[in-house]
């Protein structure tokens, strides 16, 4: 499991493209958090379990959406 903070527009439809991306790269959203909301950007944290220990397959999604920022990614405790 990896915790990520994520930046994103602050429209709707973002954080369902990011669900959707997380979903795509065979992950399970395990919580969520909205953080904060800065310069026209959200700012969440999301807990999400992937399929083994190697979350490159799931920055390049989130990463190819256009206008989120993958801020952090750290093992979730």
């Amino acid at each position: 499991m990896f915790k990520l903070q994520i930046a994103l527009p602050d429209r709707p439809g973002s954080l369902g493209a990011v669900a959707s991306a997380i979903g795509f790269a065979g992950g399970d959203i395990r919580s969520l958090v909205t953080v904060r909301s800065e310069e026209g950007k959200g700012i969440d944290d999301i807990t999400v379990s992937i399929p083994g220990n190697d979350p490159t397959d799931l920055l390049e999604v989130l990463n190819a959406i256009g206008g989120v920022e993958v801020r952090s990614i750290d093992p979730a405790i």
